[in-house]
């Protein structure tokens, strides 16, 4: 089913093509539907990876096998599946990944370790391993793409393809980083249906790609939300192939490494936005911001039940500036939090101060701010130095006709 482009959508960028790092897409025909869902990705020998995976009990065998393959810190191959999550399938969906893996591993000559599964789509349906076999034959022999077709061929309800980019300069080489991602529903990622992947030219140790990529998760995936459904396949893996020719980054004293790091926060930052940009049924962009927490994980426990809040985010869509109803979603977090020192704005103008509503409050440029397509929601809790941000979309009628009528 095709799906109206969000009115929050961006461009794709032009992505840089990454040396060691080819795309290639082909149909493997997983749903009854006319376009390439099955995207490959050649990784050249001595590429690092790294990885950050769901926490939902309930993942796929693409999840398990992904987390046992990374301790080899190697990669050659990734394969990702759209149309089909193959979650909830037991030992069918598990022989259908190591299927995957034993033929592109055949194909490169490599270990099948080194070969990365994802699928997302309909959850309990094992995936078919005869149009999976048949698909990746496709894709090891079809003709390079540009990374904008590969994210177009691995988006489920996406309405518009995702991607981001960034440089750095790490010892006095400039590296480039292309990454791309899908997802629009059934995302509050725990981590770390979401999927991402940063490719870069950088010559980088397993073990501090991790790093990187961890701590921008945390400030990144880990702070949006479209409906609060944390995914059985949410999975963001990051490529490092070595070709730009820097010294190997092992550590922050590593020359270059504070520049690598904050091109892959940047980089993570674009692909969360621009998933909830295109948040099912979305019309506008939030951002939550809580500062005067007693914690920086307190502020992002409170941002997000603030953002999780269906009372909150319907009355987002409806224009509405209740803030009582944020009252209500920091009341209710759990966190610390004192009634008589909260203060609660929307796009920089405070309704209300220090637990009382401020008597020349004038809602009118508060109105204003909330017909727009970027709304931000400011909360002081007045305890301490903890803050962050979170990112959320509202929520509207468009969000529950396409998930009732998902499978059809």
């Amino acid at each position: 089913m095709a799906y109206p482009v969000s009115p929050l959508a961006s461009p794709f960028p032009d992505l840089p093509p990454i040396a060691g790092a080819v795309p290639r897409v082909a149909r493997a025909g997983y749903k009854d539907w006319d376009r390439c869902d099955l995207t490959y990705v050649e990784l050249d020998a001595g590429t690092t990876v790294a990885g950050v995976f769901t926490r939902n009990v309930c993942c796929s065998s693409e999840v398990e096998l992904g987390r046992e393959n990374l301790r080899q810190g190697q990669a050659r191959a990734l394969v990702v599946n759209a149309g089909n999550s193959n979650a909830f399938t037991g030992y069918r969906g598990r022989e259908a990944v190591e299927q995957i893996m034993e033929q592109v591993a055949a194909h490169i000559g490599c270990p099948r370790e080194q070969v990365f599964v994802s699928s997302t789509g309909v959850i309990g349906v094992p995936l078919p391993k005869d149009k999976a076999r048949e698909g990746v034959a496709k894709a090891l022999t079809a003709q390079p793409c540009s990374w904008e077709d590969a994210a177009q061929t691995i988006a489920t309800t996406d309405t518009f393809a995702k991607g981001a980019t960034a440089t750095a300069v790490v010892g006095g080489k400039t590296v480039s980083i292309s990454a791309i991602i899908k997802g629009s529903g059934m995302i509050a990622p725990d981590m770390a249906t979401m999927l991402g992947y940063l490719f870069t030219d950088a010559a980088v140790e397993p073990a501090f790609l991790q790093q990187c990529l961890s701590a921008a998760n945390v400030r990144t995936f880990s702070c949006i939300t479209v409906d609060s459904d944390t995914s059985t396949s949410d999975t963001v893996l990051a490529f490092a192939t070595g070709k730009a020719g820097n010294a190997p980054l092992a550590s922050f004293d590593s020359p270059g490494a504070d520049a690598f790091a904050a091109a892959v926060h940047d980089v993570c930052r674009q692909l969360a936005h621009l998933v909830v940009r295109d948040g099912e049924g979305a019309s506008k962009f939030i951002a939550v911001t809580v500062t005067g927490a007693v914690s920086d994980e307190s502020a992002r426990k409170i941002g997000l039940a603030i953002a999780n809040s269906p009372l909150v985010k319907t009355a987002i869509a409806g224009e509405d500036a209740n803030w009582g109803r944020v009252v209500m979603a920091v009341g209710k977090a759990g966190e610390a939090a004192d009634r008589d020192k909260l203060s609660i704005g929307f796009g920089g103008v405070w309704a209300a101060r220090e637990g009382l509503p401020l008597a020349d409050y004038d809602e009118a440029p508060v109105a204003a701010h909330l017909k727009g397509q970027d709304v931000t929601i400011e909360v002081d809790l007045g305890l301490g130095d903890g803050q962050a941000t979170v990112w959320t979309c509202d929520l509207t009628h468009g969000y529950i006709s396409i998930n009732a009528d998902y499978r059809s």
